[in-house]
């Protein structure tokens, strides 16, 4: 049987990975490591499972005389206002949290990292492909989350080239659905919450910037299915995304359609908020075939605004 570390298991994607992981027979032990800083316990609510075992720890921290024969690494924030605000503590918990998880991989076992789309930066190219090597600051406002990701990546293909480590990294596109923080900051979210509590959407410079915005299931079912379920061992990085592109106004303009008691208000752009988003999944299609994102955005938002509003109790 199969035991199992999931770093970050509080988390928005780590708590809905957490969901599909219970669902496997094959697994003994589902150790879920989080420090709650922007991860909820709440999160995990919906398990009643008693193969899992919840610690309150720093990943780079977390020690465990337990050899796993998976980890999944999903401790780090995503949302650029909590990742600007604490830069050490995001790339500590990306990279140390990454060395310390090799530390803990059972021989042969395989250690799987959700990466990012903002590895690509501010891209030139449009969509962007795995094999586009990105226009990243390093020294920018955004360059802790961005470099770490890159940095973590290069640290596993490291392992692998060189040590044969079995390793899967996903690169995800904007997601987005229930669980996330009500105080996430990010478009989508940010917009839902506002509009609830009947205040201006807020949207930085003209809107035009556009996203590929993913439903959390969808992403979910990619994400069970190349880690697991399929059986690949294609080790990546491999694009997650929705390749539907959506400007941020457009996002904003349905959702005003919903709550006009809401304006849309234009402040200033945020620095270095990257122009464009859209995963080029020609890749995804050969490793996961069938596999898109099968929700329509408008569908999804309506969805997170039902649970937004529980959540919120409005």
């Amino acid at each position: 049987m199969i035991e199992v570390l999931l770093a970050g298991g509080c988390g928005f994607i780590g708590s809905h990975l957490a969901d599909r992981l219970c669902r496997r027979n094959d697994v003994s032990r589902i150790v879920v490591v989080d420090n709650l800083w922007t991860g909820r316990i709440e999160n995990l609510s919906a398990i009643d499972d008693i193969r899992v075992e919840f610690v309150r720890a720093d990943v780079e921290h977390f020690k465990s005389d337990t050899q796993f024969d998976e980890i999944y690494h999903l401790a780090s924030p995503a949302s650029p206002p909590w990742y600007m605000a604490q830069p050490l503590r995001t790339i500590s918990a990306n990279v140390l949290g990454a060395m310390n998880l090799l530390g803990m991989l059972k021989p042969g076992g395989v250690i799987c990292y959700t990466s990012t789309s903002e590895v690509y930066g501010d891209p030139l190219v449009n969509p962007q492909p795995e094999s586009y090597r990105g226009s990243v600051d390093c020294t920018g406002p955004r360059s802790s989350y961005d470099e770490s990701k890159r940095c973590v990546e290069a640290m596993l293909f490291g392992a692998s080239n060189v040590h044969g480590t079995r390793v899967k990294v996903a690169r995800l596109f904007n997601v987005y659905g229930p669980r996330t923080r009500p105080d996430d900051g990010r478009a989508v979210s940010n917009f839902i919450t506002q509009a609830l509590r009947g205040e201006p959407l807020t949207v930085y410079g003209d809107g035009s910037q556009s996203r590929s915005w993913g439903h959390i299931d969808d992403i979910v079912d990619g994400l069970e299915r190349y880690f697991w379920s399929d059986g690949t061992d294609y080790s990546g990085p491999l694009n997650i995304g929705n390749d539907r592109e959506i400007s941020v106004l457009e996002v904003a303009q349905f959702i005003n359609a919903s709550f006009p008691g809401s304006p849309i208000v234009f402040l200033p752009p945020v620095p270095q908020d990257p122009t464009n988003r859209r995963p080029d999944l020609t890749l995804c299609n050969q490793v996961l075939p069938g596999w898109k994102c099968q929700i329509p955005y408008e569908e999804g938002v309506l969805r997170s605004v039902d649970w937004f509003r529980r959540e919120m109790r409005l």
